[in-house]
């Protein structure tokens, strides 16, 4: 039998400019960094029990436990069918666009 999992607990994203995309996070988002890597990245408290890494690009290649990421890569966000209209909004007055919406089998987008 399969032992029970509570999902995944935190994602990485590998950056160039990690002061600009902390603050991304923290201004469209309202993440707050929760640990503080140095130049390496940092940890942002992105929901519960969810925690979003970011790591500058090539800074943890000479770590114990090395890991990078590079190319396209993908992060999806969780909102209430019901604030989906406020965060479009809130996206496009930021100036950020919405690439893709999905209707999904499990789920209304």
């Amino acid at each position: 039998m399969r032992p029970k999992t509570d999902g995944i607990l935190q994602s990485s994203l590998y950056v160039n400019d990690l002061p600009r995309s902390v603050r991304f996070y923290e201004d469209t988002f309202g993440f707050l960094v929760i640990r503080n890597f140095g130049e390496r990245g940092c940890a942002m408290h992105a929901g519960t029990r969810q925690v979003l890494l970011l790591f500058k690009k090539g800074t943890s290649r000479a770590i114990k436990s090395p890991h990078d990421g590079d190319g396209e890569l993908h992060v999806a966000s969780a909102i209430p069918y019901a604030e989906l209209v406020n965060w479009e909004s809130w996206l496009q007055t930021r100036g950020i666009a919405v690439e893709e919406k999905r209707t999904w089998e499990l789920g209304r987008l």
